[in-house]
């Protein structure tokens, strides 16, 4: 593979060599704009960065439909070739074309997205984000015009984005609900089971003075300390999972607010998990004082819960952090580099 891909790389020096020569005419017979099309589809980002930068009258090349190429990155969702425009001293003007239809590059953002790129993200609700994504960072670099530009259809670009991505923002809000349903549940379980222990210390009360037996004990302590920052935690998850069962669903609280409560619900809920499981060894350990043989494998058993949730839950957790407050997809430091 390191030996195809270093065959690879010489095979396209040598051809940047010869585009950087060709004109117009030359270029059309050698299959040259087909391939950049064909590139920009597959996301060959070196095949364009070498051939265009080799070439850079390339830039303005547009296909059969007149989309430019950064058109036809925004419309197969190429993040990566998209962000080559942040190193163009003509950005505006390769944002300000019109394609057949009447469409312009706002159009494409508001189109919906490859399927096959888009199947890679986890659920329905950050697919939605990660087209909103696209969408607001094509909306901030177009021309204020082309915001309420008209198509053919008589469609602006959010129009036309509501229109294609309506049934993804069903399932979006489906899957949100589905998942803060069932964690609303085990957050409920949580708090009630919290709130009891907290009046059923182990060891039980003095009779004449109604405080705990154990009060002085440190692992008493660390058990009253562990309840009551389970009991918060998971009452703070039922509340953001309460109000992401709430929300009005807009499409615009895809991008922020609904992951956001997704995060500090799910982070809460993992905490209040640990925090339960820390008091029932530390009320396990105050009740079996000495019994060692018994305690150390039921406390080794008590990280089993969290151990499977973290492996089920934690890989939407972080995809979901970073996606939202991550350094996003698109390189707008990227260089000048024609």
């Amino acid at each position: 593979m390191k030996l195809v891909h270093v065959q690879s790389l010489e095979l396209l020096d040598r051809m940047c060599k010869e585009v950087s020569s060709s004109n117009v005419e030359q270029r059309k017979k050698s299959g040259v704009y087909f391939s950049i099309f064909s590139s920009i589809e597959r996301g060959n980002f070196e095949f364009i960065f070498g051939i265009v930068k080799a070439n850079p009258d390339l830039v303005w090349s547009r296909d059969h439909d007149s989309r430019s190429i950064f058109s036809l990155a925004v419309l197969h969702r190429q993040a990566k070739i998209f962000s080559l425009i942040y190193g163009l001293a003509v950005k505006k003007s390769m944002t300000s074309w019109i394609h057949k239809m009447g469409n312009n590059i706002l159009h494409m953002a508001g189109m919906t997205g490859d399927s096959t790129l888009l199947n890679r993200i986890p659920g329905a609700a950050l697919q939605m984000q990660r087209e909103l994504q696209w969408f607001k960072e094509v909306e901030s670099i177009v021309p204020m015009r082309f915001k309420e530009f008209l198509n053919n259809d008589r469609l602006t670009p959010r129009e036309l984005f509501t229109k294609n991505h309506k049934d993804l923002m069903k399932e979006g809000e489906k899957w949100m609900k589905g998942t803060a349903t069932s964690c609303t549940v085990v957050g409920a379980l949580t708090v009630t089971i919290m709130f009891a222990a907290a009046f059923t210390v182990p060891g039980g009360n003095v009779q004449d003075t109604g405080y705990p037996i154990f009060l002085n004990e440190k692992l008493f302590m660390l058990f009253i300390i562990s309840d009551a920052l389970s009991l918060f935690s998971s009452s703070t998850s039922v509340l953001m999972f309460l109000g992401i069962l709430t929300s009005r669903y807009a499409e615009d609280d895809f991008l922020e607010s609904l992951p956001r409560k997704m995060i500090i619900g799910l982070s809460t809920l993992f905490f209040s998990i640990a925090a339960m499981m820390m008091a029932f060894s530390a009320a396990l350990l105050i009740m079996l004082h000495g019994q060692s043989w018994i305690v150390i494998p039921v406390v080794c058993l008590a990280t089993l819960p969290i151990t499977l949730f973290v492996l089920m839950q934690f890989p939407l957790l972080a995809d979901m952090f970073i996606s939202t407050y991550g350094p996003g997809i698109f390189d707008k430091k990227m260089g000048r580099w024609i």
